[in-house]
């Protein structure tokens, strides 16, 4: 629970606050502390939109402290200007050298980041599998930074059963206001907007492997035997497209059975390796009969779209009936 709720807490609301706090109210002794502070403040609301896990918090808070420091300049304007230009002693320029530090990793952080967002030069190419709302990107993109699955893309023999999964992409649906629960981390599955929603088959294919049985675990409670959880894996000439963490009793195909784009398989759950409701989904090479998610990991693309962390997708094409895809 600390990573999920404290660690968000911290990097997404009290230190941008603090930093707007000291843009408006703290001791700038010269104008070019003032300035240092306020390009620090700036890099760290950049690192938050681009890296930030916006779970927790609503994605658009940003938006706001971005808002505020433009504000906070535009009032403090007249009286910095009063202010000595340049710091006089070596403790006011040890000052500034510090926050010039602060400043260059988070902008290390901004271009790290900036990187994960490039598409690669050749990708899988498939439809977005949700069509029920305002669904955000949680995990995705081409680092560590902004994909929690792009650690198995390194050399680690222990990786290997499930390194197909390198290059997944995890979506949330946001509710009310932007977030995408009821409450700051609830327990049970049902009060995430996104568990139940309607799975849609991404391409034209063959069902290779369709499990389902496992239960939707309360958050934050993690089966780590069944890593995938209830999953579909549909291959796609020759390409396998993995979907996990179903909700259980919703898989509506099993193996061997053809499926056309946009068919609804399953729904969103809650089951296997998640800490909380979500859809996984990514490409690989056939797996191996005992390791199916072994398969080399292959980038992809939604609706010609590469899909990276906190980027957005608005679908407002619900299942016939509206919500009927839910069981």
């Amino acid at each position: 629970m600390i990573p999920v709720v404290v660690v968000p807490l911290i990097a997404q609301l009290v230190l941008p606050l603090a930093l707007l706090g000291w843009v408006a109210f703290g001791h700038h002794p010269y104008r070019l502390h003032w300035w240092l502070t306020i390009a620090l403040a700036w890099a760290w609301i950049a690192c938050i939109a681009l890296a930030g896990l916006w779970l927790v918090l609503p994605w658009y808070l940003f938006l706001v402290y971005a808002a505020l420091l433009a504000v906070t300049i535009v009032a403090t304007w007249r009286h910095m200007l009063a202010l000595p230009r340049w710091p006089r002693g070596a403790p006011a320029w040890l000052g500034a050298a510090l926050l010039a530090v602060l400043i260059a990793g988070s902008g290390a952080l901004i271009v790290y980041a900036l990187l994960g967002r490039l598409a690669p030069d050749t990708s899988v190419e498939v439809s977005f599998p949700l069509r029920n709302g305002t669904y955000l990107v949680v995990s995705g993109g081409g680092n560590q930074l902004v994909s929690a699955h792009a650690v198995t893309l390194g050399d680690d023999p222990s990786y290997r059963p499930w390194r197909g999964q390198s290059h997944g992409v995890d979506l949330v649906r946001l509710g009310t206001a932007g977030f995408r629960a009821r409450g700051l981390l609830p327990r049970a599955p049902e009060a995430y907007a996104t568990f139940g929603d309607p799975v849609h088959a991404p391409c034209s294919g063959s069902i290779v492997l369709a499990e389902d049985g496992l239960p939707d675990l309360p958050i934050p409670e993690r089966d780590r035997e069944h890593l995938a959880g209830n999953h579909i894996i549909l291959d796609c000439n020759g390409i396998w497209i993995v979907m996990g963490h179903l909700r259980r009793g919703s898989v509506r195909v099993a193996a061997g059975q053809d499926v056309e784009t946009g068919e609804i398989i399953g729904n969103v759950g809650n089951s296997g390796n998640s800490s909380e409701p979500h859809l996984h989904i990514h490409a690989q090479r056939p797996g191996s009969p005992g390791h199916p998610l072994s398969g080399d990991p292959l980038p992809i693309r939604f609706d010609a779209r590469f899909l990276v962390r906190n980027q957005r997708v608005v679908r407002r094409e619900p299942a016939p009936g509206g919500r009927q895809g839910r069981i």
